[in-house]
């Protein structure tokens, strides 16, 4: 479960690298998915990515896997 603290852009979570709740940075970004040009615009899928301040771990999940 993650937590809010007091830091800018952060949350508690736990890290699997670490095997602890750690500060991590939290985004979202948007990725396409296909290769060819023409399909491009209509592969476009949301991530959530997050990295551990305490040792640059990084993770990302797809977040409509419908």
């Amino acid at each position: 479960m993650a937590t809010t603290d007091n830091s800018f852009n952060g949350l508690t979570e736990y890290c699997d690298e670490c095997e602890l709740d750690t500060l991590h940075e939290v985004s979202v970004q948007i990725r396409t998915e296909s290769l060819k040009k023409e399909n491009a615009q209509f592969s476009r899928e949301p991530y959530r990515v997050t990295e551990c301040q305490r040792c640059g771990r990084r993770n990302s999940q797809r977040m409509n896997n419908a």
